[in-house]
Parts: C-alpha cells; sequence; structure tokens
C-alpha cells in the first residue's frame, strides 16, 4: 500500500526552502503547451501566456522528423529567426514579447532508438535534454532567460536525483553556473504525490516548483490498482478535480510547494474554443473559468491552458485572484493536513460507468492513437485537446472496466464482445465522418491492432505509447 515514506520523514518535518527562480520564472500566471512544430511555436511564444512549454513527450508524436525539426524550432525561436508561411499566403514571426520558453522532455520510460549508446537505444528524455540544453542554454543565456524544463512522469524522489546529477553534468561540462537549469516537476504520478517533499529537496537548487498534472494522475491511479475492484473509477467525464482524491492532492502540492518557497501550477484546460458554436464556447468557458478560481483559491500561481483563446480569461482569473501580484508563494496553507488514507480515496468517486463514457472512451482511444501513429501528437477530438494522457485514460478505463466486469448503469457487463461491438460502431462513424481518403491515410489497421493490444490485453500494457512506438519511422 502506497504511503508515505517513514525513511525520509526528516525531509517532510525539516525547515529548508528551493532556491530562488529566475525573474522571468516569477510570474506564471497562464502557460500555454503544445508541441514543437513550427507555426505552433510561434503561435505559443505570441499567445500573451507568461510562458509557453514546448512539449517533446505526450503533445508530441516521436518520429524522426518531429524531434530533429522541434529542436531546430526552438533554436531558431530563441535565435528570434524563426518565421512560417501558410499554404494561404498568411506569414507567421514572433512579437517583440514572447512567452518564456520552457520545454518538457520525454518521460525515463520512452527510448529514442535513432541513437544508441554501446548498442543500446538511449533514453528519449537525455537525448531531448541534452539536444536541447547543448544548442540552446549559452543561446538562452544571452538572450536574458535560461534553460527551464518541465519533468513528467517522476514517481519517487530517487528519480529527481537522477535528474538533478544529469543538470548539474550538464552546467559543468557547458561552463554554466549551477543552478541556472530550473524544472517543474509534474506532480502526474498517484507515487509521486506521497514525495512531493522529497523531489523539492533533490532539486532545490534547480527547483521551479510542482504542476497538478491531472490527466495522467487519472491514469496513474488506475495503473497502481490494477487487481482492485473498489478502485474502479466511473466515467472519465465524471472524475473531476473535486472529487475526494483529487482535491486531496491539489490541495497537498499547493501547501507542499509554499512551505518550501516553490511555485504551484495548476493543471491543463483542455477546452478547443468551435469557431460555429457560440453558446457550447460561452459554457465552456465558464467552467473553465470556475476551474482556475478553484486554483487560485486553493493557493496556485498559475495554471495551464491548451489553446491561446483561454488565455485571456485564465489570465483575469489570476490577475483578480492574485490582485496583480506575480504569485502568492507567501500563502503557507498551514489549514491543509492530508493523510495518505485521503489520497488513496478513489471508491469515494461518485459518478456511473455508462455507454456513453465506454463509447467516449472507444472513440478518443482509437481517434487519437491514429493521429500519433501519423506524426501528430495533439489533436482537437470533440471540441477537447487530446494527448497521451487522455488516451491513456481511455484504454486503461476500458480495461479496468473489463477485468472487473464493472456494469453498466443499465445493468450490462463491460465484456470484450461489447467493447469490440462498439469499437465497430465508433469506427464506422469515424469513415463516415473523415471520407475514405482521409481513413486510409490514419492507418487504420494498424490503429485498431494497437488499440485492442492496449485495452484488451490480458494484463495491463503500462504506457500504450511503447508497443506504439515501434510503428513510428
Amino acid at each position: 500500500m502506497l504511503d508515505f515514506l517513514p525513511q525520509t520523514r526528516g525531509v517532510r518535518e525539516s525547515d529548508w526552502r528551493v532556491e530562488p527562480v529566475p525573474h522571468d520564472l516569477h510570474r506564471r500566471w497562464v502557460e500555454i503547451t503544445g508541441p514543437t512544430d513550427r507555426k505552433m511555436v510561434i503561435n505559443a511564444l505570441n499567445s500573451g501566456a507568461d510562458g509557453f512549454m514546448a512539449d517533446f513527450e505526450d503533445a508530441n508524436s516521436p518520429t524522426w522528423r518531429n524531434m530533429v525539426l522541434g529542436h531546430i524550432n526552438l533554436r531558431d525561436a530563441i535565435d528570434r529567426t524563426i518565421s512560417y508561411e501558410s499554404a494561404d499566403g498568411r506569414y507567421y514571426e514572433v512579437g517583440a514579447e514572447p512567452a518564456t520558453l520552457l520545454v518538457r522532455p520525454r518521460g525515463w520510460h520512452l527510448p529514442e532508438r535513432h541513437l544508441a549508446v554501446r548498442a543500446e537505444p538511449i533514453t528519449g528524455a537525455l537525448f531531448d535534454f541534452g539536444l536541447y540544453v547543448f544548442h540552446c542554454a549559452h543561446r538562452l543565456l544571452g538572450a536574458g532567460t535560461g534553460p527551464y524544463f518541465y519533468l513528467p512522469k517522476l514517481e519517487s524522489h530517487l528519480e529527481a536525483r537522477l535528474w538533478n546529477d544529469v543538470f548539474c553534468f550538464a552546467q559543468e561540462a557547458l561552463g554554466i553556473p549551477r543552478g541556472t537549469i530550473k524544472a517543474t516537476v509534474l506532480i502526474e504520478t498517484l507515487p509521486a504525490a506521497f514525495e512531493m517533499d522529497e523531489i523539492l529537496f533533490e532539486l532545490r537548487e534547480h527547483s521551479a516548483g510542482l504542476n497538478a498534472g491531472r490527466w495522467d494522475y487519472i491514469f496513474s491511479s488506475i495503473k497502481c490498482f490494477p487487481e482492485r475492484r473498489e478502485m474502479v473509477l466511473p466515467d472519465r467525464s465524471d472524475v473531476t478535480m473535486t472529487v475526494p482524491f483529487m482535491r486531496a492532492y491539489t490541495e497537498l502540492l499547493a501547501a507542499t510547494c509554499h512551505r518550501r518557497g516553490a511555485h504551484a501550477m495548476g493543471g491543463m484546460a483542455a477546452f478547443i474554443p468551435s469557431r460555429r458554436d457560440d453558446e457550447a464556447n460561452a459554457k465552456a468557458l465558464e467552467g473553465v473559468r470556475a476551474d482556475k478560481e478553484r486554483e487560485v483559491s486553493q493557493g496556485y500561481d498559475g495554471t495551464w491552458v491548451a489553446h491561446p483563446d483561454l488565455v485571456p480569461v485564465a489570465r483575469e482569473v489570476f490577475e483578480q485572484g492574485l490582485q496583480g501580484a506575480p504569485n502568492q508563494l507567501q500563502r503557507l496553507r498551514d489549514d491543509v493536513q492530508v493523510t495518505a488514507t485521503e489520497l488513496l480515496d478513489l471508491p469515494s468517486t461518485p459518478g456511473a460507468i455508462t455507454e456513453a463514457g465506454l463509447r467516449t472512451n472507444v472513440n478518443v482511444g482509437f481517434q487519437y492513437i491514429s493521429f500519433w501513429l501519423t506524426g501528430r501528437g495533439a489533436a482537437a477530438i470533440n471540441s477537447l485537446m487530446e494527448d497521451a494522457a487522455t488516451a491513456e485514460i481511455s484504454r486503461s478505463q476500458i480495461w479496468q472496466w473489463l477485468r472487473h466486469q464493472a456494469k453498466l448503469d443499465d445493468g450490462r457487463t463491460v465484456a470484450p464482445d461489447l467493447v469490440r461491438r462498439v469499437l465497430d460502431e465508433e469506427t464506422e462513424a469515424i469513415r463516415a465522418s473523415v471520407g475514405d481518403e482521409i481513413w486510409r491515410r490514419g492507418r487504420p489497421a494498424e490503429t485498431r491492432e494497437v488499440f485492442e493490444r492496449v485495452a484488451l490485453s490480458e494484463e495491463l500494457i503500462e504506457f500504450l505509447t511503447i508497443p506504439a512506438y515501434a510503428y513510428l519511422d
């Protein structure tokens, strides 16, 4: 059973603080995230957000072309030489006050098979970090900023210690001062929620805070208890940030960060505005506003959005909530006392398992894998920006419901035959909506093969991107 580590009690109970962050990380009200293709980099930097997290991980399909061109695009953005001309003749370039650039490398679990050391593929994390810091660290310092990172998928403070060793080695090799590199860690796995103090401690001279990576956190919560029937979650739409186990996690994150002088960054607003449905947009934006107001009330210093149109509403909420202050680090949240039982209280999540929820998981999981196999790591599906994390929820929920023969709210059992029938129906609907030519380009046979492998296998596969990676160039 997961619990706070007895051997690191001294770290949790002693007084220490992380080193201060550079000037351009003091205010982080709104950060926009997205992949590293050329037009998106320009639009994100021009979005009005305080920061742009250029993503080589969950919003990226790691084809060799995507990886190399992504690094070229970031280098050109730092040099202010980046530009893009679309097919309709529109011209894009970076404006006078771009967002602060942060980079998310891949997690430790993903390989980069195009670069081998002693005949073994290098980990994608080191490839992404090393290429960026080697080419861009001095450029960034010359531009008055620095090499700033987001670190994904950590489960233990020992992984944070390894990253700290990597940072120290790189700084020494490049001849830049120790502590120049700053990193925000995504607390997006359930085990990491029990080691937030320890993670900050290991990175204390390189820390820029923690982030509530909500989607992967839900996926991790499913993955941690594959054989526990009482941990089965309802429809994805019911697992909101206000259900007991999610609220406990977000409260603890804000309190832990501020006790240590570190920024607490909120989760993703994934809504993609429609150009045709003003009523739906207004309703969704009110939901985004309420979510960001909750984060401000919990003590968060900033938040994430997936689309430039969400920047104004998120900025307004944080500017008003913080009364113009760059952050609320002084708000210590001494009232927060979260227990292990509260962090693990998945059984109290209200909601039901429905056919609509099953269909959404099948539809989103299949479509995302198709996009990923054809080189797109982030895709707008049903007005939401879906990435690898949300696809992981979709396919792992299907696996969990199958494993435990969960009942739909109409009494039917979630069984393989039902899932395959829904898959047949949903894929036919997708084919009809996109047309035969686009359908064929989406690699449907291989997409179904991957989907069935990660959703219907006997054992829960750790990450869908690991078997899917074999299909990429």
